[in-house]
């Protein structure tokens, strides 16, 4: 059975990519394309929509669709907890329909962010380094949100009290953003497209773990897991690795 799909921000770098890989996948039909400005109606008689636009657009897109009845695979940056939660209650309003929201769809970032989750009660000290191009409009990204809001939750379980650190004095914002808790750091450099590093440290070591993204097909393989799956999951679902069994 062919699964009918929309990709809502088709004409931007993620939107046209994902044009490009449901066209190649046999068991998909892309049946619309639309843009900033477009009426999205009944999305073309879509089974299931993606939306990578921006976070403004986003929210209005995804109502429209969960009006309609379609499934809503979410790639658009920004979307923290809170606003998905508001969200929350809208869609089970239209029972029956999905919606995943995922910080990153690269099968890597995912397995990146659940190893540091694993990791983090382990570890007395760590920090988060977001790497992207400087088109990137949101800072810190979401995935290194999603990363630091899970390593704060490992650590809470874990008793772990705050994560050691004597500055005092840093008034331009050195030690960077705090999320949870732990301390992220963003780098907007042309070049790069996608990469994270997560930095565990103890006395006498450190861990590492790195995830690096240089071209956004890596993105594809869990944005068509995604459209594949998520009409089994009603209601909202953040996170690609709840879909890949994670």
């Amino acid at each position: 059975m062919t699964t009918k799909v929309a990709v809502i921000g088709a004409k931007g770098r993620m939107g046209s990519t994902a044009c490009e890989a449901v066209e190649g996948a046999q068991d998909l039909e892309l049946v619309g394309r639309f843009d900033d400005g477009d009426d999205l109606g009944d999305l073309g008689g879509a089974d299931v929509a993606i939306d990578f636009t921006v976070l403004a657009a986003s929210e209005a897109n995804i109502r429209h669709c969960v009006q309609q009845g379609v499934h809503v695979v979410v790639g658009t940056s920004g979307w923290s907890d809170e606003r998905a939660e508001q969200l929350r209650g809208e869609v089970e309003a239209s029972p029956g329909v999905g919606v995943l929201i995922a910080p990153n769809f690269a099968i890597g970032a995912v397995l990146m962010m659940q190893f540091a989750k694993q990791a983090a009660r382990f570890y007395e000290s760590v920090e988060v380094i977001e790497l992207h191009h400087p088109n990137k409009v949101d800072a810190p990204s979401g995935t290194a949100t999603r990363t630091a809001e899970l390593i704060s939750t490992s650590r809470s379980e874990a008793g772990l009290g705050e994560v050691p650190d004597a500055t005092t004095k840093d008034p331009d914002g050195a030690r960077g953003a705090q999320v949870g808790g732990v301390p992220v750091h963003a780098v907007r450099l042309r070049g790069l497209v996608a990469h994270q590093e997560v930095l565990l440290g103890n006395e006498g070591e450190m861990l590492t773990i790195r995830h690096d993204s240089f071209d956004r097909v890596s993105f594809m393989p869990g944005v068509l897991t995604g459209v594949r799956e998520v009409a089994k999951h009603p209601g909202v679902t953040v996170g690609l690795e709840h879909v890949l069994g994670l």
